[in-house]
């Protein structure tokens, strides 16, 4: 029984998010940079089963095209061609920063450790992929 995993795609930084096996809860994994993602997905994915990638797709409140819309599809592209036995979804991340800016702030995390970008980026994973299964078992 493979895990899912959740990708927030950034043109410097991507953030990843990973379910437990039995994909019930979503848990911010890391935070690599975009360069080296698909040496790290390689890597994550001879280690863990991965039955689904959920990325994050950035729309306008319109649900039209942003100017990240086109790098994230092309990344969905070679996603698919280096992991062709991988399920691929997408999932709206309108607002994921945000909320995960807000979840930070609630959970007590310093502000020092908010800076930190990385952390937003892999809680914004997580915040992508919690709501892929919330519509999944829905």
């Amino acid at each position: 029984m493979g895990r899912i995993l959740a990708i927030d795609y950034g043109l410097k930084r991507t953030g990843l998010a990973v379910t437990d096996p039995l994909k019930i809860i979503s848990s911010p994994l890391e935070t690599v940079p975009t360069v080296g993602i698909f040496s790290w997905l390689k890597i994550y994915i001879e280690k863990e089963e991965v039955e689904r990638i959920v990325v994050g797709m950035p729309v306008n409140l319109n649900k039209t095209d942003t100017d990240a819309t086109e790098p994230v599809k092309s990344f969905i592209k070679k996603l698919k061609t280096t992991f062709p036995l991988i399920s691929v979804s997408t999932e709206d991340e309108r607002f994921t920063s945000k909320i995960a800016r807000q979840t930070m702030i609630m959970g007590g995390m310093k502000k020092k450790d908010r800076r930190i970008k990385g952390n937003v980026d892999k809680i914004s994973a997580s915040i992508i992929l919690q709501s892929y299964l919330e519509k999944a078992n829905h």
